[in-house]
């Protein structure tokens, strides 16, 4: 016990709060003054003022003529002198008695009045709002002042700030992929760890390095990597923070910012989400706005200001570099671009294997296949799906998350939830069995198209079903085959549908609208059509998103005619296609949607299987 003691004494962190009197005077002056004026009162109530006697004794007195003088305290009590003895007395009036005085006349008293004493607990009553008021404002004040006096700080940043020596800092070797990007920022940490030997050169390190990709593919995390691997301190802000309401408040808190890198000096100040506060200036994109544009020319000033040999490094992030200002972006400033780029297969599975670290995997788990499974995907996606997967296995009370708990994953994130409780009638459970038996069966009659992975007749999202497809490697081109191959297959479920119906339904719509969009881009974006190695047509389309704001028409009405006849001419090729190689294997069809209906999902090799194709996998892409 006594040593428990002991170390708590020592230890600063087991100490008492000591309250501070040098800087709360005011408080123990006023906490002193109440306790004076609280004693002063008890005393003088406290005295005595003589024997206290019965109020008839009283009216004998005073009939007898003994009673010298007296003092009437409020109306009930009275204060007297004997006149023999000069001896005090006190007596209570019992009630209000009108003869009172009347008869200290006729017996010639000397009489006064007095109001009664105030009682300790009208006191504490009448002094308790005050002592709210006070103790109130005394603890707003502190409050205030403890939190940095921030009511009146509206011009102040506020970054969040990592220290070096973090336990928790953040450095390369945390991060799977991203080699290239990893090395362009390698000399910032290089300039960080050792300024001297770049100064001495005469070298000069970019002012402002500006980490430029899709979301989610870890801008953020490598400028934490960046100050973890150095071991300097990271302020961390959004382009956001600095827009208020109050105008000018945003250029104080760029001034501020930059003050305290200077004053944390080495360190590296991180602006996430540039463009919210880095747009182009007047008319564009987003419109002008007076107090962002303001926020804007402070940041372009105290860019110019900057002097790299104070040992900060500026990092910003933006998925729009289209819509930034051309100032942000001169030599000075942000010299250095950095493109962070999605992942290809090899850097997703390393992805994959950081984040499966976290979690109790299965034996039969093969991420070879889930980073074939995930073209395209960012790494945040690629976090996301392992930790899909650990909720599935979770909500199945297993131990470990296996591979059909990834493909459940998978298949949510892409399509969405399975909805296994819609209810079809056997009619249209065929009919959605022979649409997807047509694109699936395709594929292993054409020469150019990804493998097969797996179809399903189980609904998710929109789909009533889906034939899923894994290419072997990543392909950053498609050849012209490839796409015809790939017409070919999104007619797969129109032509089985008209082969044993003798009609279509409202499922193919998506099946067309894709097969009529890459033989539009065939014709107007990619050359493959016999109006040669032209495109026609120019697409507004912001970087890194991917979506499409308008097109320009600059070719005439003949051409355009020449256009729509060579895109109908690719869609009727490979619906032609299409249509004889299943009227060929129409039993195979049938056969492998029967199959469908039984079991609802089948794999690439159940299917091989079924029909005795060659069963010999394809070689699989070297992943390291």
């Amino acid at each position: 016990m006594s040593t428990q003691r002991k170390n708590s004494e020592q230890d600063p962190k087991h100490r008492s709060p000591k309250f501070n009197f040098s800087k709360n005077r005011f408080a123990l002056f006023f906490l002193i003054s109440i306790f004076v004026i609280l004693g002063f009162y008890l005393l003088n109530t406290g005295q005595r003022v003589g024997q206290s006697i019965p109020y008839s004794t009283f009216i004998g007195y005073l009939k007898e003529g003994q009673i010298e003088r007296v003092q009437i305290v409020g109306q009930s009590k009275v204060e007297g002198v004997l006149k023999r003895s000069n001896a005090r007395f006190q007596t209570n009036i019992p009630y209000f008695d009108d003869n009172l005085l009347p008869l200290l006349q006729e017996n010639n008293v000397e009489y006064t009045g007095i109001d009664p004493p105030t009682s300790l607990l009208q006191i504490v009553l009448n002094f308790i709002p005050w002592l709210v008021v006070f103790f109130f404002a005394w603890f707003t004040f502190r409050q205030i002042q403890g939190s940095g006096n921030r009511a009146f700080m509206f011009g102040k940043s506020s970054p969040k700030r990592y220290q070096e020596g973090d336990s928790n800092k953040i450095t390369f070797k945390d991060i799977a992929g991203l080699v290239e990007a990893k090395y362009e920022l390698q000399e910032v940490v290089e300039f960080l760890k050792n300024p001297e030997r770049f100064i001495k050169i005469g070298a000069r390190i970019p002012k402002g390095v500006l980490l430029v990709g899709m979301p989610g593919t870890g801008k953020t995390l490598l400028a934490r990597a960046c100050a973890g691997e150095a071991d300097v301190s990271f302020f961390h802000m959004s382009g956001s923070d600095f827009v208020e309401m109050f105008v000018g408040v945003g250029a104080s808190r760029v001034r501020d910012l930059f003050s305290i890198g200077r004053r944390h000096a080495p360190c590296v100040i991180f602006i996430d989400e540039l463009d919210a506060v880095g747009r182009t200036r007047g008319a564009g994109y987003g419109g002008g706005h007076d107090e962002r544009e303001q926020t804007l020319n402070q940041m372009l000033v105290e860019m110019d200001g900057f002097d790299t040999k104070e040992g900060v490094i500026l990092l910003a992030a933006t998925n729009r570099p289209d819509v930034l200002d051309p100032a942000l972006l001169r030599s000075g400033r942000f010299d250095r671009q950095v493109y962070v780029d999605l992942p290809d297969q090899k850097e997703r599975k390393e992805i994959l294997q950081l984040h499966a670290k976290k979690v109790s995997m299965g034996k039969n788990v093969d991420l070879t296949l889930l980073s074939r499974a995930m073209p395209g995907a960012s790494g945040a996606e690629l976090a996301n799906l392992v930790n899909e997967a650990a909720l599935f296995a979770g909500r199945r009370h297993a131990k470990h998350v296996d591979q059909n708990d990834f493909e459940e994953a998978r298949d949510k994130i892409i399509m969405g939830l399975a909805r296994k409780s819609r209810v079809f009638t056997e009619e249209e459970r065929f009919k959605i069995a022979i649409h997807e038996s047509g694109h699936a069966l395709i594929h292993y009659y054409l020469d150019h198209a990804d493998p097969l992975h797996k179809v399903t007749i189980i609904p998710r999202g929109q789909a009533l079903g889906v034939a899923f497809s894994l290419p072997q490697k990543d392909n950053y081109s498609k050849a012209k085959s490839y796409m015809e191959d790939r017409i070919v297959i999104c007619f797969g479920g129109y032509v089985a549908e008209t082969l044993f119906f003798n009609e279509t339904s409202t499922g193919v719509k998506n099946d067309l609208k894709q097969a009529s969009e890459i033989a539009r881009k065939m014709v107007l974006e990619w050359g493959m059509s016999d109006l040669g190695p032209i495109t026609f047509g120019q697409e507004d389309e912001p970087i890194f998103l991917g979506k499409e704001i308008a097109t320009h028409k600059d070719y005439s009405e003949d051409t355009a005619q020449k256009i729509d006849k060579m895109i109908q001419g690719i869609l009727y090729a490979g619906h032609e296609r299409c249509r004889v190689i299943l009227s060929e294997q129409k039993d195979q069809v049938r056969k492998l949607a029967d199959e469908l209906i039984r079991r609802e999902t089948l794999s690439d090799i159940e299917i091989r299987k079924l029909f005795a194709f060659d069963t010999q996998e394809k070689e699989e892409p070297t992943v390291s």
